[in-house]
């Protein structure tokens, strides 16, 4: 039987946090509550979570300023930003942080479960092939997020391993910026179309470690994935 998940939350709101670590409890999460930054860095090495949960606006040391330190520590653990603050740009400050999720609040408790549950494939049957593709020197494993080359493991959002199968999928082709975001976004809004650029910019920066590989802007047609 595998140990439970370990999880280290940490956000000031004492009452709405209890709430919560008791429906991860319940859930079978071996959950480390917090109530400020300080306190969780503090924690981080004693815990050794396999996943973070950080509330953004915390006195002292901030969700980012806490996330910044760790990833400076462990570039793979699991960090999900829990906030009020859904503005894009705090949206796009998480994941430039490296971070693996980001929920606005208020959210529904079953909806926190099923992120983390799909990010560590939680529930999936054994029976399940893992998708998995191969470019370069590089394997994207589109079922776990995982990027490997050679020894290098790198996680990536659920957004980003979207766009990067879709890529995958058409390897030295190329793909209309349309087609991407319609495929993972819904529609080619000009909003999507920034954040595609974003996205694409922390893509080629998991993408690094192999310089055989690589993604290609295509001007006026759209993006290459070459391997």
């Amino acid at each position: 039987m595998k140990p439970p998940l370990k999880i280290l939350f940490a956000d000031d709101d004492l009452k709405y946090s209890l709430v919560l670590k008791r429906f991860l409890e319940r859930e079978g999460y071996d959950v480390t509550y917090t109530g400020n930054g300080a306190m969780a860095l503090e924690q981080y090495p004693v815990v050794k979570p396999d996943l973070v949960l950080l509330d953004i606006n915390m006195p002292g040391l901030n969700g980012f300023e806490v996330a910044g330190k760790i990833r400076a520590r462990d570039k793979h653990v699991l960090i999900f930003f829990l906030s009020d603050r859904s503005d894009k740009s705090d949206r796009l400050k998480g994941f430039s942080l490296r971070g693996n999720d980001y929920l606005a609040k208020p959210f529904y408790p079953e909806e926190l479960i099923a992120r983390i549950k799909d990010r560590f494939g939680i529930g999936v049957p054994e029976c399940v092939q893992e998708e998995s593709y191969r470019f370069g020197n590089t394997v994207f494993n589109y079922t776990t997020n995982e990027i490997r080359t050679g020894n290098n493991k790198v996680l990536i959002t659920s957004r980003q391993a979207e766009l990067l199968r879709v890529l995958a999928m058409n390897l030295n082709l190329a793909v209309e910026r349309d087609l991407l975001l319609n495929t993972v976004w819904g529609n080619n809004s000009y909003t999507n179309s920034l954040a595609l650029n974003v996205q694409i910019t922390y893509l080629r920066k998991a993408l690094r470690n192999d310089p055989s590989t690589g993604i290609i802007s295509l001007p006026k047609k759209g993006y290459l994935l070459k391997g």
